[in-house]
């Protein structure tokens, strides 16, 4: 009786497996079936730059062709500008009091496009802006 009772539980372990991956079989069937609904229902476009005139430009650009398109767009919204300063001494021994203050200030701008469309997807890739001006593009 012994023997049986070793065997019974080996048996029910080995019919109990695959049915525990037939079963991760079909979650992940259901997660890829997720992932083919459009995912980005809204682009968050933040554009950054040393200067207030070329970051307007890239901006006014951005929004005219998003528009364009066919697209809902907010913005764009002027965000705090940070300001970086540098104190420098003018003279290292005699003139210890004497010193330079420079500031290096950082414009940004945010866009926001609610229901992109493909097209308006391409044609922002597609899109030529100044050099001095960095853009981030986030999907959510």
């Amino acid at each position: 009786m012994a023997t049986t009772k070793k065997t019974a539980p080996k048996t029910a372990d080995k019919d109990s497996a695959p049915k525990k991956t037939a079963q991760k079989k079909s979650v992940e069937k259901k997660v890829t079936d997720k992932t083919a609904i459009p995912a980005a229902s809204k682009i968050r476009i933040i554009v950054k730059s040393f200067d207030y005139t070329m970051i307007d430009e890239a901006a006014k650009s951005i929004f005219e062709t998003a528009e364009r398109n066919g697209s809902l767009v907010s913005g764009p919204v002027p965000l705090p500008t940070k300001i970086k300063k540098y104190t420098v001494n003018r003279s290292f021994f005699v003139n210890k009091d004497a010193r330079d203050q420079y500031e290096i200030r950082t414009h940004k701008r945010l866009i926001d496009i609610k229901e992109p469309t493909a097209k308006t997807v391409e044609s922002l890739q597609n899109l030529s802006l100044p050099s001095g001006v960095n853009v981030e593009i986030k999907m959510l």
